[in-house]
């Protein structure tokens, strides 16, 4: 037996597989590689030196030592988002391609009799197939990308090297697996999507795919009743707009832009900004 490696761990599975046909699965898992290796090869990766496992709907990736962990994070991510929603726009919902994708980092065993033994690898596989990650991706149907880090990428990788991806675009879950004793925090992001009025719904999971109300909290109804309203976050308020981070948030959670960039306010009806 060698001795374990610490190696970057991405879990990746697709959305609905298993409510495809034979020859859309056939389709789905071509489209799948290509995706993958055209993404990673723009931001000069080679996932010919990634070691792989395989499954019908995605696979379990460890990936060499020397990969920069911001640029799997930071640009291969926001990359294979790119390509998955061009991918998706001239196709009907049972062709196209939605991904989650966990990303972990620990020690593991590459010399495994049937897989690659460790705690990080069940580690990052049970952050990929976490409730919250699946209702996330259900709720945004243009996405091409669910992402969910473990608590220290966020912390070591995130938010010190964060290059495309901002650390207040991403939101803290828990990720509970009762049946397999298993409960761990992650930070959780629909790449390109605001999640700022994204509350995690209440219930049992829905079926893979099936859509889960978005709506800010307060607008979505259930049997004529109003869910309430969140606790509003700390930050900078003036008038009805709040400023958190680099974002600034207006009345009903609605994102109006960022500060210093593309920030745009509403008017009031009679054509005064406010």
């Amino acid at each position: 037996m060698r001795h374990p490696e610490r190696r970057l761990l991405i879990s990746v599975d697709m959305e609905r597989y298993s409510r495809r046909s034979n020859l859309q699965q056939y389709e789905a898992q071509q489209n799948f590689h290509t995706l993958l290796h055209a993404a990673a090869t723009e931001v000069g990766l080679d996932r010919v030196t990634w070691t792989t496992q395989q499954a019908g709907d995605g696979e379990l990736a460890i990936l060499p030592r020397d990969v920069p962990e911001s640029r799997v994070v930071g640009r291969f991510v926001p990359e294979l988002n790119r390509r998955l929603r061009a991918f998706n726009s001239d196709r009907t919902p049972p062709a196209q391609i939605r991904l989650r994708v966990a990303v972990h980092q620990g020690l593991v065993h590459l010399d495994g009799a049937n897989g690659f033994p460790g705690h990080a690898v069940v580690h990052v596989c049970r952050l990929c197939d976490a409730k919250p990650v699946r209702q996330a991706l259900a709720a945004f149907p243009d996405a091409g990308v669910a992402l969910v880090v473990s608590m220290e990428m966020y912390r070591d990788v995130v938010c010190e090297y964060p290059e495309e991806m901002r650390p207040e675009r991403f939101r803290r879950i828990e990720v509970e697996h009762p049946e397999k004793e298993f409960r761990e925090p992650a930070w959780l992001y629909v790449v390109d999507e605001d999640m700022s009025s994204w509350p995690p719904p209440e219930g049992p999971s829905p079926p893979d795919g099936d859509p889960v109300d978005a709506r800010p909290a307060g607008q979505a109804g259930t049997g004529g009743q109003a869910r309430p309203a969140p606790a509003v976050a700390p930050g900078i308020r003036t008038g009805d707009i709040r400023v958190r981070g680099q974002s600034a948030i207006g009345a009903g959670a609605m994102a109006i832009g960022e500060i210093g960039r593309d920030l745009n306010l509403r008017a009031d009806r009679d054509g005064r900004d406010r």
